[in-house]
């Protein structure tokens, strides 16, 4: 039975995490983009002010202070909306960040189709791919708050840029608080041999509604939470591909360069099956409430369901 904790934003994770760790990272800074209360940067802001840059509505500026804060010791946190951080400050990001080997740790929140009512132009569905094409980037996407969390608290160990991205709407908090996240290291959350189901971020809980209605007809399922985009758990996906014969990747986002182009890599060098996609299908997003977009855009348990079906059908 699918166990649900509360419902949080994955953004609020963000806010969390800095308030726990600010101790022990004494050289931690934030840097903000003037939406520190929506990204709940705002929650370190508030304790730790003399630690905390806003620049304004200047997100490349952001991108190129924290640099500098790098480059003399420091450890810069940024972080205001996906669409504007992975989006605006990707020549900042190449350049600076990821050229220059830099340790920044970039948390792009507001992604996906469920920004909802703000539209296509915050509702950036492109930007796992635009961060995991740099080299030297780690692309991180959470499940729910407490993974998220946890993801960035990991995160700090790397001497590396980091890209994580986080959710507007309030989720299904399906992991413990205090679980284990190791990155790169995929999470079995479920074991059946008849279709490995992959999804990363806000899908991951459709995924695992899909199992247990497909359990219910007989069709036994792996899911797997694929938190870690970049570098992917190769391992686990041959070792369940072999197992399965059949993958069907979950993500809210386009379904060409992220979670989908990224497994598709990893089956047609080492073990190719039949695979379907689960996600954005070459389209921009459009204003509605979030669970109106899932619906409309085929993002659901019941669209899972059925490409489920067809991937079995081709084995």
């Amino acid at each position: 039975m699918l166990e649900i904790l509360e419902y949080k934003p994955s953004r609020e994770g963000l806010g969390e995490a800095l308030l726990e760790i600010a101790d022990k990272y004494p050289n931690l800074v934030g840097v903000g983009a003037d939406t520190a209360q929506s990204t709940s940067l705002g929650k370190f802001a508030k304790k730790y002010p003399e630690r905390f840059i806003n620049v304004g509505i200047a997100e490349q500026n952001a991108v190129g202070i924290a640099v500098g804060l790098s480059l003399v010791g420091k450890l810069p946190v940024v972080s205001t909306y996906a669409m504007f951080l992975a989006g605006r400050c990707w020549e900042e990001i190449r350049q600076s960040v990821c050229y220059n080997y830099t340790n920044v740790k970039l948390v792009g929140t507001h992604a996906g189709i469920t920004v909802g009512p703000d539209g296509a132009s915050h509702q950036i569905l492109e930007d796992i791919a635009l961060m995991r094409v740099l080299p030297n980037m780690t692309v991180i996407v959470p499940a729910d708050a407490n993974e998220a969390k946890n993801a960035l608290i990991s995160s700090l160990v790397l001497p590396s840029p980091v890209y994580i991205r986080l959710s507007r709407e309030k989720l299904p908090v399906i992991t413990k608080p205090n679980e284990k996240f190791e990155i790169g290291k995929a999470k079995v959350l479920t074991e059946g041999k008849d279709c490995l189901i992959i999804s990363c971020g806000v899908m991951v809980y459709e995924a695992l509604v899909a199992h247990e209605m497909l359990k219910e007809e007989g069709i036994e399922c792996t899911v797997l939470n694929m938190h870690t985009i970049k570098p992917i758990d190769e391992e686990v996906i041959i070792t369940f591909a072999k197992k399965c014969g059949c993958v069907v990747t979950c993500e809210e986002h386009q379904i060409y360069g992220g979670l989908g182009s990224a497994v598709a890599e990893v089956l047609a060098k080492n073990y190719p099956v039949a695979q379907e996609f689960v996600g954005i299908d070459n389209k921009f997003g459009e204003s509605g409430l979030a669970n109106e977009l899932m619906v409309k855009y085929k993002l659901k348990a019941q669209d899972i369901v059925k490409k489920v079906k067809k991937v079995i059908e081709r084995k």
